[in-house]
């Protein structure tokens, strides 16, 4: 059967992986957004409302793993910004 509507998806010459996308963490009593871009091979660039506040890389291999650049973020929050990451992928992928 075939769609009956007009829907028509917008492509931005970008593949679909490599799509920005936000995710909300919590940081005490409140929750924080962040803008997660893929940069490829497992690389993030992590933004705020404002500017770039850093990269993260997830190991391929051990996904309880990643490495941080330029992060002045503490360690629980950046794990939370990984395991929000590898959920995305994961519904991405399903």
């Amino acid at each position: 059967m075939e769609n009956e509507n007009d829907f028509k998806p917008k492509f931005t010459g970008a593949e679909e992986n490599d799509q920005q996308f936000r995710i909300e963490i919590a940081d005490g009593h409140f929750g924080r957004f962040f803008y997660i871009k893929p940069l490829g091979h497992e690389r993030y660039e992590i933004l705020d409302e404002e500017d770039t506040i850093g990269t993260v890389q997830l190991d391929e291999k051990d996904h309880a793993h990643c490495e941080s650049q330029g992060c002045e973020l503490d360690l629980p929050i950046l794990q939370a910004i990984r395991d929000q990451i590898k959920f995305h992928q994961e519904l991405r992928n399903s």
